[in-house]
C-alpha cells in the first residue's frame, strides 16, 4: 500500500522558523509522503536568505520533506513590498496549480498571514477532487484591519468575501484558539467542520539546566525575557515605559529577536534613557532559545490593544510553558485565561505600564519554582504534540 501524500501549502517554511516545519517532519515519521509548496525564505528580515533566490535552491529535501519554492517578492521593509510579497506568492501558486503534475491525497494549508495563500489549496483541491484542510493561525480580515489600520469597506469587503470562499471550500478547518473557532463558525454553514486544534511546541522546547550563555550578562538581576518577532502587533512599546518606572530596581529585560519594529523599539529605549536595563540579542536558532530562557527568571508576552488579540493564543505561549517558564503578560482574553488556569504567572491590562511594573515587582522576590512547575504541567496536559498530531491523523483517515 502506497504512502498517503500530503501537499502542504505555506508561504513560510524551513529555514524560516515556523511550527509547520516540525509538523511536516512528524508526518514523515508517521509514514506520510510530504510535499511542501512554499516561497523563497525571507522572513522576518525581509531579504532572501543566503543561498536562496529566484535561481537558487528552488527545490530541496528537508529530512524527507520535498520542498518546492515558487517565486515571490521579498517582504522588504515597506508596506508596498509586503503587499507585493503577499500577492506574488498567490499569483505564482495559481500558475503552479495549472502546470503541476503532482498528485496528492490531501491538501493542508498552514495559514499565517497572508490568508491569500489558502486560495492555492482551494484551487488545487477543486482541480484534483481531494480533501482540503486549513489550519488558521491568523484571523482574517480582522488581522488586516489591526495590522494595517485599513477599515474601508472598499478594501475589507472583498477580503471578507475571499475568506468566506476559502472556508466554504475546506473539508475541515482547524483554529488555534476556542475564540477563533467561534468567529469562524459565524462564517460557515456547517459549524461542525470547525475544530479547536492548539499549537504545540517542538520537542526541543523543554526545561534545561541553567548555564552561562555569552549573549546574556551573568549578574544577580531579575531577568524578564522576550523571544520572537519584534513587530507592531507584539505591543513591546510597553517595556521601555515600564523600565522607566522601574529605574533603580535590580531588573533587566532581555529581548531576543528581530522584526519590522525593532529599530523603532531601540529608539524608544534610548529616548526613555533605559538602555542599561535592556539586553538586545539578535535572532537566534529556535533550538537555542530554551538555553536562553533558562538563564532568565520569567518570560514575557504582550499585545497591541485590539479585540483580535483577545482571541489569540500566541505560539510563544506554548514555547514558554514547554520550557517551564513563569510568565509575565500584558494581555487579556485567551492568553490571560490560560495563565490563570495554569497558575503559572501574572497578567496586567494591555498598555498599562504601571500595573505591569507592579506585577514584575511582585514576582521579583518570590520563589518561582511552583509557577515553573505549573507551567510545564499545563503544557503537558493541554498542548502535547503526540495528542495533537494523533487528532489530525483521525481527520485524514476519516
Amino acid at each position: 500500500m502506497s504512502k498517503k501524500h500530503i501537499l502542504v501549502i505555506t508561504q513560510y517554511f524551513y529555514p524560516e522558523p515556523f511550527r509547520i516545519n516540525d509538523m511536516c517532519l512528524e508526518w514523515v515519521n508517521r509514514g506520510y509522503k510530504v510535499t511542501v509548496l512554499t516561497g523563497i525564505p525571507n522572513y522576518p528580515q525581509g531579504e532572501f536568505y543566503e543561498g536562496y533566490s529566484i535561481k537558487e535552491n528552488r527545490t530541496e529535501n528537508y529530512n524527507g520533506v520535498e520542498i518546492i519554492r515558487i517565486p515571490l517578492v521579498a517582504r522588504g521593509h515597506s508596506s508596498i513590498k509586503l503587499f507585493l510579497n503577499y500577492i506574488s506568492f498567490v499569483v505564482s501558486g495559481y500558475w503552479w496549480k495549472i502546470r503541476t503534475k503532482l498528485e496528492a491525497d490531501y491538501v493542508f494549508t498552514f495559514e499565517v498571514s497572508p490568508m491569500t495563500q489558502a486560495l492555492i489549496g482551494v484551487w488545487y483541491t477543486k482541480k484534483h477532487k481531494v480533501p482540503n484542510y486549513l489550519y488558521v493561525q491568523d484571523l482574517w480580515p480582522e488581522n488586516v484591519e489591526i495590522v494595517t489600520g485599513i477599515t474601508s469597506p472598499v478594501v475589507i469587503n472583498p477580503i471578507s468575501k475571499m475568506v468566506n470562499y476559502i472556508y466554504k471550500n475546506c473539508t475541515d478547518i482547524f483554529a488555534t484558539s476556542p475564540s477563533f473557532v467561534k468567529e469562524i463558525q459565524k462564517r460557515v454553514e456547517d459549524k461542525e467542520k470547525v475544530h479547536y486544534l492548539p499549537q504545540y511546541a517542538e520537542e526541543f522546547y523543554k526545561p534545561v539546566v541553567q548555564k552561562p550563555v555569552p549573549e546574556i550578562p551573568q549578574n544577580d538581576k531579575f531577568k524578564v525575557i522576550f523571544t520572537g518577532n519584534i513587530g507592531q502587533a507584539q505591543g513591546l512599546d510597553i517595556l521601555p515605559k515600564t523600565a522607566q518606572l522601574l529605574k533603580g530596581e535590580n531588573i533587566e529585560f532581555v529581548i531576543v529577536g528581530d522584526g519590522r519594529y525593532r529599530e523603532e523599539f531601540e529608539k524608544e529605549i534610548a529616548q526613555r534613557e533605559v538602555k542599561s536595563m535592556f539586553v538586545l540579542v539578535e535572532r537566534q536558532p529556535a533550538e537555542y532559545v530554551p538555553q536562553l530562557l533558562a538563564t532568565c527568571d520569567a518570560a514575557f508576552i504582550s499585545f497591541q490593544n485590539a479585540e483580535l488579540w483577545k482571541m489569540t493564543i500566541p505560539a510563544k505561549l506554548q514555547s514558554y510553558m514547554a520550557c517551564g517558564m513563569p510568565i509575565i503578560a500584558s494581555a487579556f482574553g485567551e492568553t490571560e485565561r490560560i495563565i490563570k488556569e495554569a497558575q503559572c504567572g501574572v497578567c496586567s491590562p494591555i498598555g498599562d505600564e504601571k500595573v505591569l511594573a507592579q506585577k514584575i515587582l511582585s514576582l521579583k522576590n518570590e520563589d518561582l519554582s511552583v509557577m515553573a512547575k505549573n507551567s510545564r504541567s499545563y503544557y503537558e496536559k493541554h498542548f502535547d504534540k503526540q495528542s495533537i498530531m494523533d487528532g489530525l491523523d483521525e481527520y485524514f483517515e476519516k
